[in-house]
Order: C-alpha cells, then structure tokens, then sequence
C-alpha cells in the first residue's frame, strides 16, 4: 500500500475564517489515500477543528504566532525537520516568506505561497508591513498559488500572475450543502424571531476592519427610516467585537440587531437572509459571495470586491463604500421571497465545485510530488 504524501498547510491564526474554510473544504474532498495534511497553526488561533481533522488522518501542531518572530521562525524550521513533508504550503499571503524561508532552511524541496487577500491603505501598520514584505514573496517559494487573478497580481506582480505560473485555487464550496430550501428557510427565520414578510440582511465574516461591520452598522441605522421592521444579523467573531456591540448600542439598535457569534450552520442561515452585505475594505475574492449565490440570494457587495466574486449574472450588485445613501437604496429594494432559483449548475459551471477543485488540488500536490 502507497504512503500519501504529507502536505504542511500554513494557516496561521485560526478563527473559523474564510481561508480556514477553504483549506477544510479541500482537505475533506481531497483522496487521503494520496495526500495527507498536517495543519501548522499559530497558538492565539481561537477556533481549530482538530477533532475533524485528526479523524480524517491528519494532525494538528502548533507553534508561536508570528508576531514572536525568532520563536515563530525557529519552531517552524525545527517542526518542517521532524515532519520532513514532501510540500510545504502556506496560506499566510504576505507574510508566507517567514514559513517558507524556515521551510527553505529546512530543506522541504516543494514550497508554495498561496495569495488570499490584498491590503487597504487605511489599514496603516498592516499595509506597511504587507508593502514592505511583497518584494519577497518571490524568493523562498517554489510555486505560486492564489484564489483569483485579483490576488495573484497583488501579491506576486503583473509579470508573474500573467506568465501562468500562478495555479488558480478557487473557494470552491459544497454547492448542494447550500442549495434553497423553503422549510430550512421557515424554521431559521422562526429562530431568529422574524416574520414572513420582514426584510433580513446578514453578515457573515470575522469582526474586523477588513469586513467593516461598523460600516453596515450605520447603513443599517439608516435603512430603518424606511423598513423599520428589517433585522441585521452578524455571523461571526474577532478582535472587533467589543466595538460592534459598543456601536449597536450607541446607535439604538439592539432590538433590531442578532449577533450570533460563530456558527457552525450558515448554510442553513443563508435561506433565513434576504440578502446578504459584503462591505469589506478590501478582499482577496469573498468565499461568502460564492456560498450566497449557491443559495440563489442576492448580494450586495463593496467595490473592493473582486469582479471576479459574481459568478450569476444578476446576483451581485457593487457599490462605493463612499456612498452609504447607495447601499441603503440597495439594501431596501430588496423584498423577501419564499421562492429562489436553483444555481447548483451555475456554480459547478464556474468552476466552484468542491469535488473537482479537490482532484485539481490532489493532482497538482502529487505532480509537485513527484
């Protein structure tokens, strides 16, 4: 019988985040019989689902967070030369250069650096410290992989995104896992304590400036003036969280606002919301747009969004974040409905079928390999 070959995934601080998800959804779909992973993760990481994880074969090990850098640089040089993985691949955008030089240092042959996100100038240390990393993002690795040709270019350079050395991995998602269903859509809303006919927009995403829920906040204060039965929920956790709820209150909002903190059930929370709001200041491509769209619901997205994220024709409308008055025209011409069309086959046309996605990744990982 074949060993399968082991695969190191960098994923740093895990918060049930968009990239996390990603990595999971592959890792599940992936031949274990062929490739195995082990996840590296930071020891600040807050949701690490090493149950699953474990009972798939793979394993879980963790090191100091990067921000102890000497600590952070040294586990991982001694952690690649005990496992001795036959790829080491990092989801750590700009910041892969450290994993990858201690990986480079350890001698794992096969190195990539996978490109997730891109940056936004109001974010000010963390822009600078991505601005001051991005010329190395092309010296430790071996090969480049990123989740839309937005990222790869931000990360890698026009040069490089444009020679086809850039192997596009998308988010792809479980298409069926979110396709509508008017009962789950019942029951979800019954939960959540709302009616028929009352308007809900939802918010799925980590707290924090990247995701902006403090903007939808306010947009959402605004909307009321005009469908002041509608209801905001926010699905998920992060460093803002305390200046979420802070807001909610400040602006009165608190018998119109669920927060429900991490959720092992969006898909099902998909079909209770109307439509969904992705306001982020900046993203790599918004895995949520996908799930959402496989749902059938409409979503309103920042300009700061990929194109690339609307995949149906109709379902995703971009707006300026400097335009609020815009987002809550948008956000109100919405009107609930019982009823949504069946997107499975338009997902799995747009290439975002966890099933194929995974044989990709498998092949590619064992062409790498060898």
């Amino acid at each position: 019988m074949n060993v399968p070959i082991r695969v190191a995934q960098v994923v740093g601080r895990m918060m049930g985040g968009g990239v996390e998800a990603t990595v999971m959804n592959h890792y599940r779909h992936v031949d274990h019989d062929r490739v195995q992973f082990d996840f590296i993760v930071q020891d600040d990481s807050t949701v690490v689902p090493a149950e699953e994880i474990e009972s798939l074969g793979g394993r879980v090990f963790e090191i100091p967070s990067y921000k102890r850098l000497p600590a952070y640089m040294k586990a991982c040089e001694r952690l690649f030369r005990e496992l001795r993985p036959s790829i080491v691949h990092s989801h750590m955008n700009s910041l892969s250069v450290f994993p990858l030089k201690a990986a480079k240092d350890a001698d794992v042959p096969v190195r990539i650096a996978h490109s997730h996100s891109t940056s936004n100038p109001r974010e000010y240390a963390k822009t600078a410290m991505k601005m001051v990393l991005r010329p190395f993002s092309r010296v430790y690795p071996t090969h480049y992989a990123a989740c839309s040709r937005y990222t790869a270019r931000w990360l890698f350079g026009d040069k490089l995104a444009e020679s086809g050395k850039v192997r596009i991995v998308r988010n792809a998602i479980e298409p069926d896992r979110f396709r509508f269903d008017s009962e789950t859509r019942a029951a979800k809303r019954d939960e959540l304590g709302v009616s028929d006919n009352q308007l809900v927009i939802g918010q799925v995403g980590r707290m924090c400036f990247q995701k902006n829920q403090l903007f939808t906040l306010v947009v959402f204060s605004k909307l009321l003036k005009t469908r002041p039965d509608a209801i905001l929920v926010l699905a998920g956790d992060g460093d803002i969280m305390p200046q979420v709820r802070q807001h909610i209150g400040e602006l009165g909002l608190s018998s119109s606002v669920r927060v429900l903190g991490v959720r092992s059930d969006i898909n099902e929370l998909y079909q209770a919301f109307d439509v969904l709001a992705l306001p982020s200041t900046y993203e790599g491509l918004g895995m949520v747009a996908i799930e959402a769209q496989a749902s059938g619901m409409p979503v309103i997205a920042s300009d700061q969004v990929p194109g690339e994220a609307g995949l149906i024709p109709g379902l995703v409308r971009f707006v300026p974040l400097d335009r609020p008055g815009e987002w809550v025209k948008a956000l109100a011409s919405v009107q609930p409905t019982p009823y949504r069309p069946d997107e499975q086959e338009a997902i799995q046309v747009a290439g975002y079928d966890i099933e194929e996605s995974a044989k990709q990744l498998g092949d590619w990982y064992m062409q790498l390999a060898g």
